[in-house]
């Protein structure tokens, strides 16, 4: 690179010499994260940071961009249609719902053993518990007091709220009274009186369609072994023997 010198008290033209510049250095910055401590016993939550290297190859760049692109040009899936906020309706007894997916399965009856996902938050939007972190959803009667007043009136319906489909995902907003009350719960982690948000997703009942399939496979085998037992007792060949459907008649 060329760098030129000229006097300023003259009006002459000033010399040019070549020089070479050396590339900067430079250094990453760092952030430094600190930590909050809470009067109450909160769980401690572990934050990870994914770190990804500072410079990408010319091909991967230009993949990057092009799935960017191609994700841009596709349709919204129902993921991102679920996490659209939606507006809450209040029903009568002061519990807010809203449908971010109508199920397709029957509803539940009282008394009827359910499972249901959930993640439960505070009003400020802190999570107190959620069932996808443990990895197995809640199970429990509905309709008997085995949970808080507002998820059986959430789940089943009932004085304007139309009840929960197998399938469906529910936001429901629980009042202190149907919630927790005056007594909270937690040691500090539910405050008394505290307005509760609970994301609720009503399991399908997989064992009821289990249960099908293996019913139709008792009749399946019941057909075989009937048309077994038939060849069997008019000599026929390669019939297979089942000791239980004994002797031919």
């Amino acid at each position: 690179m060329m760098s030129c010198s000229v006097a300023a008290a003259h009006s002459s033209v000033g010399t040019c010499t070549w020089m070479r510049l050396h590339p900067q250095k430079r250094t990453p910055t760092t952030l430094a994260l600190s930590s909050t401590h809470h009067k109450c016993s909160y769980k401690q939550q572990q934050l990870e940071l994914v770190v990804t290297p500072p410079l990408l190859k010319r091909r991967d760049a230009i993949g990057l961009g092009l799935g960017l692109l191609h994700s841009f040009l596709q349709p919204q899936s129902s993921s991102a249609a679920e996490s659209a906020p939606c507006e809450l309706t209040v029903a009568p007894s002061g519990l807010a719902f809203c449908d971010k997916l109508v199920g397709t399965g029957p509803q539940a009856v009282k008394g009827q053993l359910i499972k249901a996902h959930y993640v439960g938050r505070l009003e400020n939007g802190k999570v107190f518990d959620s069932s996808y972190n443990r990895g197995k959803p809640l199970t429990f009667r509905v309709g008997v007091g085995e949970v808080i007043k507002g998820w059986d009136e959430g789940i089943l319906g009932g004085d304007g709220i139309p009840p929960m489909l197998q399938g469906g995902k529910r936001t429901l907003k629980l009042p202190p009274e149907l919630g927790y009350g005056s007594r909270g719960a937690g040691s500090c982690v539910i405050p008394p009186d505290s307005i509760l948000l609970f994301d609720v997703e009503f399991e399908r009942d997989k064992g009821y369609y289990w249960d099908i399939q293996r019913e139709m496979m008792n009749v399946v085998w019941d057909v075989k072994g009937k048309l077994n037992l038939f060849r069997r007792c008019n000599g026929g060949r390669g019939a297979r023997q089942r000791p239980s459907l004994g002797p031919c008649t």
